[in-house]
Order: structure tokens, then sequence, then C-alpha cells
């Protein structure tokens, strides 16, 4: 996968200044010109709502609870962010545990699990599907397995335009005419931190009935 992200940049709350020192988020500048917050570069990383869960029936077409042979959730994501000269490298890992129905011989279960990413928050600019194997031992009604998921982000695209960041991080002080207005809530400055944000998002690649059955069980 190959997109955008930014470099970091220092965000003050209503009042933004640039960071300088060893400022933490959460901190007041000492030019008293607001609270800092940071803006990554690199991708949030998460599991879309319903799709962390996974039910598998048997016979396939039942919904009922004991009809219920296998079911999987996805968890522990964690991520590494690697910035090089014009990429931005996310690489993800995460844990499926799963639990049978009964015991029985050993046996091995396939599931596909989705990575995509997201610009701005809805537009997705790929996607790649895997699969995770899970191998039930003869006896043992658990499982567990490992998988991994990365992209590439181009860091031109999710670039701060020069303009908005010096409209963002200008120092503002008591008495100037705009020190009361938040630049975050102009529409050029939302509309540019929404197209230079970015999301890197796993979870099974769930049919139509088992993304309904998450949602209405």
């Amino acid at each position: 996968m190959r997109i955008a992200a930014a470099p970091k940049i220092a965000v003050l709350g209503a009042m933004l200044a640039l960071i300088v020192g060893c400022a933490k988020r959460g901190d007041i500048d000492a030019a008293g010109q607001g609270i800092i917050q940071f803006r990554s570069a690199c991708p949030s990383v998460g599991v879309p709502a319903r799709t962390g869960d996974i039910t598998l029936f048997d016979p396939a077409g039942s919904h009922t609870a004991d009809a219920i042979d296998v079911v999987a959730n996805l968890t522990d994501v964690r991520s590494t962010c690697q910035t090089m000269d014009k990429d931005i490298h996310t690489q993800i890992s995460y844990t499926v545990n799963a639990l049978r129905r009964e015991p029985g011989a050993a046996r091995t279960v396939d599931l596909p699990v989705f990575s995509t990413v997201v610009r701005g928050g809805t537009q997705v600019v790929a996607k790649r599907v895997a699969t995770v194997q899970l191998v039930f031992a003869e006896g043992s009604l658990r499982a567990h397995a490992q998988g991994t998921a990365s992209a590439y982000v181009d860091r031109a695209a999710a670039t701060l335009p020069r303009d908005i960041e010096q409209m963002i991080t200008r120092p503002r002080k008591s008495g100037d005419a705009d020190a009361a207005l938040d630049p975050l809530a102009r529409p050029e400055v939302k509309d540019a931190i929404q197209r230079s944000s970015f999301e890197l998002l796993v979870g099974f690649n769930l049919t139509n009935d088992q993304l309904r059955y998450n949602i209405t069980r």
C-alpha cells in the first residue's frame, strides 16, 4: 500500500504556537498562548466497529446459538512507524483468539483479515486481504494465531500546506484581533487537516451475513 502522511507538527489548543524545548502533550506553553497538542505523521491504527469478531456456524445457514461452530476475535493490535525519505512505513501486528464449540480431532481454520488505508475518514485508498490460519490441537477448544499488516504512506500527500501550517502555529497574544478565534475551526484548515489524515485499519473480512450478525446479535 502506498499513500501519504505528514511530518510531525505541534498543535496548540484554542490558541496555537510553535513548540520549542521539551514540551509534552497537555503542557501550557511558556508564552501562555495555549495547550500543546501533537499531531503525528503516522497513520492512526485501529479495528473498525463490528469487524473485530467473527462467528462461523455449522450448518452454515443457521444462526442459532446451538449452531455456533467457531468464534474468533482480533485483539492486541500494535504498531510501529518508521519515517523514510519520501515515505512513512507503518507495520502492525495483532492476535486472533478462537474458541470452537467442542473438542475433537485436530483442525485447521482459515479466517480472512483485511487491512485498509483510509484517507480523511472516508476515502479507501488501499486494501489487502490476508489469511490467518488457526490450528486447534486434538482435544483443545482454543487456538491462537498472530498476523501482520503494513502500509507505505507518501509523506507529500499528507503534508499540510505551508500557509495552513503557519495559520495553525502562528503565535497569538492577548489583544490580537484574532486572539480568541480558533484556527482549527476555519473551513480551509479543517479541510486541509482532513485531507492529510490517514488511518491503517485491520479487521475480519466479513460477509454481509456475518456483518449483519455482528450488528444484530
